[in-house]
């Protein structure tokens, strides 16, 4: 979705009565197909804007973490140290976004596997509950995101309640969290091996850089 695509559908919404926005919120119009394609690719867009502040991050961290080496080799711990505890919070910051991005890539995997109305309920189930997840987690670092993916997230629940209505199908939310927890798992250990993988160690004598056990994009 384009940026000029973004502008439109916010001038669309703006125009729109409250009832309204509401309404198509809960159910929106059109046809079932046109609107998990367009659910992708306002997903694949959020990828693409964690991938720019994915690269921002590691710039910074690499700017940190020279700092640090600096700092260690003219034996100023106190400054290295300081310069330890920054980067931490740059490392925590970037493996949520990180494993933001991989539960997102399975969310588009899914939605692109959907082509049945029966599969829609146990699909977009665990799809609407990841999205939440990931939207709380992005709350303080992207605010923006943590809007569009409410606004897709609704988007997705609307197709649900349709698909609900049109098959007599109803969510398991107890299955549709179990899979919604196992994407946010498996993204959460993807992200931390490949943050070890990608980030150098601090030099001994500095405190390790903490990863976090549980980031808030993982659900209870």
């Amino acid at each position: 979705m384009s940026e000029k695509f973004s502008r439109r559908w916010d001038e669309r919404r703006d125009e729109q009565p409250l009832t309204e926005r509401i309404k198509e919120a809960v159910r929106p119009p059109g046809p079932l197909k046109p609107r998990l394609d367009m659910a992708v690719r306002r997903i694949e867009l959020q990828i693409q804007k964690l991938d720019q502040a994915s690269e921002r991050f590691s710039q910074r961290d690499k700017s940190i973490f020279a700092r640090i080496v600096d700092a260690y080799t003219k034996h100023d711990m106190a400054r290295a140290n300081v310069f330890a505890n920054e980067l931490a919070e740059i490392r925590k910051m970037e493996k949520m976004i990180m494993q933001a991005r991989l539960a997102l890539e399975q969310i588009v995997l899914r939605l692109r596997t959907v082509s049945e109305l029966g599969d829609v309920v146990s699909t977009l189930g665990p799809a609407v509950s990841v999205l939440r997840a990931v939207k709380t987690g992005m709350a303080n670092i992207f605010p923006e995101a943590e809007r569009e993916l409410g606004q897709i997230g609704n988007l997705l629940s609307g197709i649900i309640v349709e698909a609900g209505q049109s098959t007599g199908l109803s969510i398991n939310f107890e299955t549709a969290n179990e899979d919604a927890q196992k994407i946010l798992t498996e993204a959460a250990a993807v992200a931390e091996q490949r943050i070890k993988e990608k980030f150098p160690e601090l030099p001994a004598g500095i405190p390790q850089v903490p990863l976090p056990e549980k980031s808030p994009t993982e659900t209870s």
